[in-house]
């Protein structure tokens, strides 16, 4: 990993972190004071509710202005989102905070995203740039939620007192401008202008590209996979008696084995073709997904908890390998945007999806109804296509 990537990752820990530590303190504050469980689920669905709206536009945006200006808005706009916080800390302002720090966290996303693919030249770096800044979003997810915290308890005078939310609400402030001072001095790559003469192109005319469209879906499975396992886990693990503590540290090995094998991966990524990966992941996810309901100990819950880290793990950095790949460099924005949208979508509506099916078939039905899509996810991920090579080449 050269140090131009390695700051290109760091700027995106830095906003996203900002967001996650936002979607601890923030629901936490809300539960302190008094606020049902209802409302404190909505103000937590609003981190993504942005980003389902503003990824198509963000994703055009970053074509036109390329890296550093639309990090530098989306700097600006988590400094001020969990800055009001820190002015106002009560409900309403909260959920702005929530709506703000998630759509800064998705434009960077996009930005730093498109910038990297572009700045490769060939389909084995794309492999190995977004299985390392894959790993970003897990390191964000630690260390935003472990800071807030560390300040929510010992910032003010009592553990969880208001100070000590304030605290954590100026510190979730200041964390994007290490951002902007990670990028700023990253070269931007030559902008790419669409052909003339043609009709306007609209995003949605990617989605009548078969090999886009498949992808998308494939990534949706993938997605939904990851989101059944947070779900469902804790609902199998009461059934089973363990403690929260266990439950945790199934959910921990997960994460663990997931972020291992992005480590991995750009070790191996020559040898990686990304429609066999993600076919591979899919029928892995369902073979395991069939066997989860059916283990009653927690060891072999854990056990199968890592299998599904590494299959799962391995999804995203071969998406967007392909992505890149598949989409003309024009649009490649665009693109990102359209997948951003249709992950935050399902993490809005999917999880209802999910409690109206367990109520009905139960938790053991959930997995085995999800297992099975992965089977056609599976077909469909080989059926995406192979490379194009003269979309995926270096800057330009």
């Amino acid at each position: 990993m050269n140090r131009a990537l390695a700051r290109l990752i760091a700027g995106q820990v830095c906003v996203h972190a900002s967001m996650a530590g936002m979607r601890l303190a923030a629901p936490l504050l809300a539960l302190r004071e008094g606020y049902s469980a209802a409302a404190v689920g909505l103000l937590v669905a609003l981190f993504a509710l942005t980003q389902v709206f503003l990824a198509l536009p963000a994703g055009r945006y970053a074509d036109r202005r390329g890296l550093k200006r639309p990090v530098g808005y989306s700097v600006a706009v988590a400094c001020v989102g969990a800055g009001l916080a820190v002015v106002f800390p009560t409900f309403p302002v909260l959920c702005v905070s929530a709506l703000m720090t998630g759509a800064a966290a998705g434009l960077a996303t996009i930005a730093v995203q498109r910038h990297a693919g572009r700045a490769v030249h060939d389909a084995t770096e794309l492999k190995q740039v977004f299985s390392w800044l894959s790993i970003g979003p897990a390191v964000s997810n630690f260390i935003g939620p472990f800071c807030a915290g560390l300040a929510i308890d010992h910032a003010g005078g009592a553990a969880g007192s208001l100070e000590g939310y304030r605290a954590a609400f100026v510190l979730l402030a200041l964390l994007p401008l290490l951002s902007w001072l990670c990028v700023r001095g990253t070269q931007e790559l030559p902008s790419v202008a669409a052909a003339t003469g043609g009709p306007p192109q609209r995003a949605w005319d990617l989605l009548n590209d078969p090999p886009f469209r498949r992808l998308l879906i494939v990534n949706w499975l993938i997605s939904s996979c990851w989101d059944v396992h947070a779900f469902a886990v804790p609902l199998l693990g009461h059934e089973r008696g363990l403690s929260a503590a266990v439950i945790g540290t199934i959910f921990g090995a997960f994460a663990i084995a997931a972020t291992v094998i992005r480590v991995l991966m750009p070790f191996v990524a020559e040898r990686l073709r990304e429609r066999g990966v993600m076919a591979g992941a899919m029928l892995v996810t369902a073979v395991l997904f069939g066997a989860y309901p059916l283990l009653d100990s927690a060891f072999a819950m854990g056990v199968c908890s890592v299998l599904l880290g590494f299959a799962l793990g391995t999804g995203q950095p071969m998406v967007m390998s392909l992505l890149h790949q598949i989409t003309p460099s024009h649009r490649q924005g665009e693109a990102l945007g359209l997948r951003l949208m249709a992950i935050n979508a399902s993490s809005v509506l999917m999880p209802l999806l999910f409690g109206s099916a367990g109520a009905v078939i139960g938790v053991s039905g959930l997995f085995w109804a999800v297992g099975a899509t992965g089977l056609g996810g599976a077909r469909l991920a080989w059926r995406i296509g192979g490379e194009k090579p003269e979309k995926a080449h270096g800057p330009q």
